[in-house]
């Protein structure tokens, strides 16, 4: 094959696969075979151009021909002049159905149904793209280039999903375009090794060489280059603590979750899909509960506490997160002096609300559920752990009924002053009118108390906002700008303005993301359904916690603290739970009988989470398609980190016992240890030298590693464990092996600079010794086969 025709392969092959992250947007995904075929069709057009060859422009003029001609044939057939050639009725007809899919994209929800007009857009912009990137990467040798429309077509898939596009999909794009700069790459070097080795040319564009091995050697190693800036590209973001949250899932509304009894929960931001929620044309229920508390105004269901503003997005910080105790610790902040009522509630999850995070009323003390779900404490939140999910999930929470009077949190001292410092954190870029209109509301306000009752008061009812959940969204700064201009939002635009003008004050707040308490049904239970997705801000209030307040107007209700005038009456002391209040529903949730088999058909009644995961009812593409597409991103990905992979399993096998059961066990160990810390300090430049007694090397480790102070000991305490195994009649086992070798490591890395670090961890020397072993085995392999008598045999049958 040339190196255009394999130029032009990689550039189609890479336009596909940056599609890719539009699978998931229309449903059923059959537009991509339509793509791909008139996007060969118009990259065959082009290579026979280029043969020809014609001028640069006459090619993209002939490919562009021949995409209209396509599309029309696929689109608008019956209005073409003999079914083939676009004229102005067809021109008109694609018009029009450009406008239908424009609007189905603003009616239906992700993933929407496979119109007549989402498909034209679809299979057009594809091929438009794909025209582009030929255009760029082949007929103008320009590939690098060609990463600009592939990196708008991910962005736009990116964009309409609410940046959930996923990881996998930014791996295919990513490894699609790292395969074109490979294609031409080694287009390139070989055109270099004909001149360096002396080969002729053949005098064809992009002809291979027939002789010389230089061109295929730099080819070669430029695509190892490129395979190892692929994997470092990849693998570096995933370890940085910075990069969380970001193109590999942080927008998907997951959090992550590590295993045992560790783990982090990873950045996300729920407020992406609200939006679409609130929008639904039906209201289909996600959650049913019973609950014997009295009063259900202020029992909102809470998912997650966003406490992290960066003037671009408000999102939850990276945390720790455990095991679920089975009493949750007493809430933050909250003194015995408050009226409390402890709360029990039974809830059952429809099958179609997918979500990782746990609906719960605030303050949760006590969960009983079953699977797979981990405790984050300084939110007090739930996420599911190892793909678990609330799809029916049925948990019974025990929380507490916080109701502070006006006067305890007029009176509330002052914050701990480390949460006061995390929580009134505000971005430099935040516009200097958010804080002054702060100050203008809450001028004469005589504590903090007051400063927030007079902001809630202000949206909600006072400075002439009104609910409206149309307005353009988002999340950052310009957004808080534009809404104190426009005054019209909904609960997102509210919460997040609250909270950041709030905090401009000193007065420590976040944003939680939830639903509201639900709809009373005549059994008693209570209905959740997805139009109650709702954003609230909570404030800080020394004494009672975390506090919620309501400046949403139409939306919600505001508590009784949060009112000018205070009720007054007497606690209720705890509710004691009867059994018609704690049984489960009797009705499982499901969509409302409105819901008709054709709305179902096209889409229209399919499942949404409130503010997270999309249902996995089978919308995307195929499983097959996807297990085969995703095992082969993992060969890439695997590839140009196998020598890290190798080394990390080598590591974890020489270090992973505590100890032998007998002294043949104990020599093992010790030799592995001391063969680790060889391969440690080989990985970070001192190579091996086998000749040297384990005291000498140790010696030379030190010196060359530049070890001092419990790495360094911690050489020569294995070394000498060493000596003991090999000479000693009766070794005696030592202790602590593996965390010298753990110790020697650490003063390598930290004595380092960061270029040798990244070679130490990604590309690590001792790695050879899986070649050597590799060459070994085939040279074994060979042996033992070259006398085999069938080999024998056919090889006497060869002419």
């Amino acid at each position: 094959m040339s190196g255009r025709a394999r130029l032009t392969l990689a550039a189609w092959g890479a336009t596909l696969m940056a599609s890719g992250a539009l699978l998931p947007l229309v449903k059923p995904a059959t537009w991509i075979f339509t793509a791909a075929f008139v996007l060969a069709l118009v990259s065959g057009v082009g290579t026979l151009a280029r043969r020809v060859p014609l001028a640069r422009p006459l090619t993209l003029l002939a490919q562009t021909a021949v995409t209209l001609l396509a599309l029309t044939v696929i689109f608008a057939r019956e209005q073409a002049v003999l079914w083939l050639i676009p004229g102005p009725r067809a021109f008109a007809h694609a018009a029009e159905l450009f406008q239908a899919g424009a609007d189905d994209v603003g009616r239906y929800a992700i993933p929407a149904p496979d119109t007549e007009g989402i498909r034209l857009m679809l299979v057009g912009g594809v091929v438009a793209i794909g025209l582009l990137v030929d255009t760029l990467a082949v007929t103008f040798r320009k590939a690098a280039p060609a990463g600009l429309p592939l990196l708008a077509l991910y962005s736009v898939a990116a964009g309409l999903s609410g940046g959930g596009a996923g990881w996998l999909w930014f791996l295919l794009a990513a490894s699609g375009y790292l395969l074109l700069l490979l294609a031409e790459g080694r287009d390139r070097l070989s055109q270099w090794g004909r001149v360096f080795g002396g080969a002729q040319r053949s005098g064809k564009p992009g002809s291979s060489v027939a002789t010389g091995g230089t061109a295929f050697s730099l080819a070669r190693t430029g695509r190892r280059i490129g395979a190892v800036a692929m994997g470092v590209a990849l693998a570096v973001p995933l370890a940085l603590p910075g990069f969380d949250g970001g193109l590999f899932g942080g927008g998907s509304g997951e959090g992550g979750a590590g295993a045992g009894k560790g783990g982090t929960i990873s950045a996300v931001n729920p407020l992406v899909s609200l939006q679409d929620n609130l929008r639904q044309a039906e209201d289909r229920e996600v959650l049913r509960y019973r609950t014997n508390s009295r009063d259900t105004n202020d029992l909102y269901l809470r998912l997650v506490a966003l406490d992290q503003f960066d003037g671009t997005s408000w999102k939850s910080s990276v945390r720790p997160i455990e095991d679920v105790p089975q009493q949750l610790p007493w809430p933050q902040g909250l003194s015995q002096n408050v009226q409390i009522t402890e709360v029990t509630s039974n809830f059952v999850a429809s099958e179609a609300y997918i979500q990782k995070w746990l609906p719960m009323p605030y303050p949760a003390g006590r969960v009983d559920i079953s699977g797979r779900w981990r405790f984050e404490p300084a939110g007090r939140m739930l996420v599911g752990d190892d793909k678990q999910t609330t799809a029916g999930a049925r948990y019974q929470v025990t929380s507490l009924d916080v109701r502070p009077t006006s006067e305890q949190l007029a009176a509330a001292g002052p914050a701990p002053e480390k949460l006061r410092r995390e929580y009134t954190k505000v971005p430099d870029s935040l516009p200097a009118d958010v804080r002054a209109a702060a100050l203008t509301v809450t001028k004469g306000a005589r504590n903090d108390y007051e400063r927030a009752v007079r902001i809630q008061d202000w949206f909600a009812q006072d400075g002439g906002f009104r609910y409206d959940v149309e307005a353009e969204s988002g999340t950052g700064v310009q957004a808080i700008s534009r809404f104190l201009k426009d005054k019209k939002g909904f609960c997102v635009h509210f919460s997040f303005s609250m909270a950041a003008m709030a905090r401009s004050l000193g007065i420590p707040a976040r944003v939680a993301v939830g639903f509201t308490p639900g709809t009373t049904q005549t059994d008693g239970s209570v209905s959740v359904g997805i139009r109650d997705a709702h954003a609230w801000p909570e404030l800080y209030f020394e004494g009672a916690g975390w506090t919620r307040f309501e400046p949403t107007p139409s939306r919600g209700s505001t508590p009784a603290y949060g009112r000018e005038s205070t009720p007054t009456g007497t606690a209720t002391g705890p509710a004691q739970p009867q059994q018609s209040a704690s049984a489960q529903p009797s009705a499982a949730p499901s969509a409302s009988e409105s819901c008709t088999p054709q709305l179902r058909r096209l889409g229209d009644c399919g499942p949404d989470a409130a503010t997270g995961d999309a249902s996995s009812n089978g919308s995307g593409p195929a499983p097959l398609s996807v297990a085969l597409i995703s095992l082969a991103a993992l060969v890439v990905l695997a590839l140009p980190l196998l020598p890290l992979l190798w080394r990390t399993r080598v590591r974890a096998r020489r270090l992973g016992s505590d100890g032998g059961r007998g002294p043949a066990d104990t020599a093992a160990r010790t030799l592995a240890v001391w063969q680790e810390i060889n391969d440690t300090a080989w990985d970070y430049g001192v190579e091996p030298d086998e000749s040297r007694t384990p005291r000498n090397t140790a010696e030379r480790i030190v010196r060359l590693g530049e070890l001092h102070g419990e790495s360094a000991d911690a050489v020569h305490r294995v070394a000498r464990a060493v000596e003991e195994v090999l000479y000693a009649p009766r070794p005696v086992p030592a202790a602590g092996l593996a965390e010298d070798a753990g110790r020697v490591r650490a003063g390598f890395h930290a004595g380092a600079d960061r270029s040798a670090r990244l070679r130490a961890v990604l590309a690590p020397r001792s790695a050879a010794r899986l070649r050597w072993a590799l060459s070994s085995w085939w040279s074994t392999t060979t042996t033992r086969l070259s006398p085999h008598p069938l080999l024998h045999r056919l090889r006497l049958r060869r002419p």
